[in-house]
């Protein structure tokens, strides 16, 4: 696909988007068989294909855009964003875990140009795996007519209120991956909405909003408010894009069935963090590259793929258990959290307090410093 320079912001879009597609689906021909590959080599496939294909779309940015910002996943947060009028925001590869498994085409890549004053003003998103690239400047919304509304939710993250809210609307639940795929199938019929709470970033749903918006369709937060983009902290946890005769219906619902407050970005991203102490799973993780760990007076990790990759594979993470009595104080750009660790030692189960202070100064954390103390005896 031939990249011209006079395309205007939507083409480029829409042609960025093809050109990653098209160089995700020739690496994962080549990587990815018919059987399922081992979960760290499927993961190691998809964080190649991140990065290759954001190392693509910055190549054609700096080429035809220079003069613009940008927020990217799979790139440091650049705070000077905050201060251009033209910000592209782009997820090189949404929905990692699918893109590495044999069969799944609920992936995409997404493109998105954030204009101060006006929002997104251009955007497109590609599913490469059904050849097919939506843009915001041709797009439309299909009307597929269905007995029961059917409402998309994250394959791996669906919130919990969503079983209620399809009865009271009358509806069906479907998990999906990629929250682009997710979009794009209420823009082409084949779902009527896409419900989230469950935490994304801005380049989750910059592009789809975009796409959505200008096919007609309705998109907010799920409480109704806005979707704001290029904002200092660019964690935006949750999404609501729908046919608009179902929104009122589903907003309504969702506020009767939710009272709880959501994570602030700060604690969210800690909460990540902590998640994957259990998991062994840190691809959601943001770690600035030169952040450090220190635990008891003592230096544990001294960057953030060091510790990303301890995370994953260190063996003093395997016998973690759980996570108990958890509890967050934020304050300023600082985030405390308290809790206590589970861990299998033989037949028996040891615990451990802990007290680990977060430094979140942006959209990645810089520091890491914890207490370990034995757990207080129960009374």
């Amino acid at each position: 696909m031939s990249i011209h320079h006079d395309l205007d912001d939507a083409q480029l879009a829409a042609d960025m988007a093809g050109r990653a597609g098209d160089l995700l689906l020739d690496l994962r021909a080549r990587e990815l068989g018919p059987e399922p590959l081992p979960k760290d080599a499927a993961r190691d496939l998809s964080r190649r294909g991140d990065r290759e294909a954001n190392t693509l779309l910055l190549r054609m940015l700096a080429e035809h855009r220079p003069a613009d910002a940008v927020l990217s996943e799979e790139s440091a947060d650049d705070p000077a964003r905050l201060g251009v009028d033209r910000v592209w925001i782009i997820d090189p590869l949404d929905g990692s875990r699918e893109y590495g498994l044999p069969g799944r085409v609920d992936w995409a890549v997404h493109v998105a140009l954030w204009e101060r004053g006006l929002g997104i003003t251009a955007a497109a998103v590609a599913q490469p795996a059904l050849d097919r690239v939506f843009r915001s400047d041709t797009c439309t919304a299909a009307v597929e007519e269905r007995p029961r509304p059917r409402i998309l939710v994250s394959d791996s993250r669906p919130p919990e209120f969503v079983g209620p809210l399809a009865e009271r609307v009358g509806g069906d639940v479907a998990p999906m991956g990629s929250a682009g795929a997710k979009a794009m199938a209420v823009l082409r019929g084949a779902a009527d909405a896409y419900v989230h709470a469950g935490g994304q970033w801005e380049w989750d749903s910059a592009a789809p909003v975009g796409v959505a918006l200008a096919a007609g369709l309705h998109c907010s937060r799920v409480d109704g408010s806005p979707l704001a983009y290029n904002e200092p902290h660019p964690y935006l946890p949750d999404l609501l894009i729908c046919r608009p005769e179902l929104a009122q219906a589903l907003l309504a619902g969702i506020a009767d069935l939710t009272g709880t407050t959501a994570d602030s970005p700060r604690v969210a991203m800690v909460r990540e963090y902590l998640g994957s102490l259990l998991s062994h799973d840190a691809s959601k993780v943001r770690l600035a590259a030169d952040c450090f760990r220190v635990e008891n007076g003592k230096r544990t990790g001294d960057s953030g793929p060091e510790i990303v990759r301890e995370l994953e594979t260190a063996a003093q993470y395997l016998p973690l258990t759980a996570i108990r009595n958890l509890t967050f104080t934020e304050f300023g750009t600082d985030v405390v959290a308290r809790f206590l660790l589970d861990m299998a030692v033989g037949d028996e189960t040891h615990t451990v307090a802990l007290t680990e202070h977060f430094a979140v100064p942006g959209a990645e954390i810089t520091a890491i410093t914890a207490v370990i103390e034995p757990a207080p005896c129960p009374d």
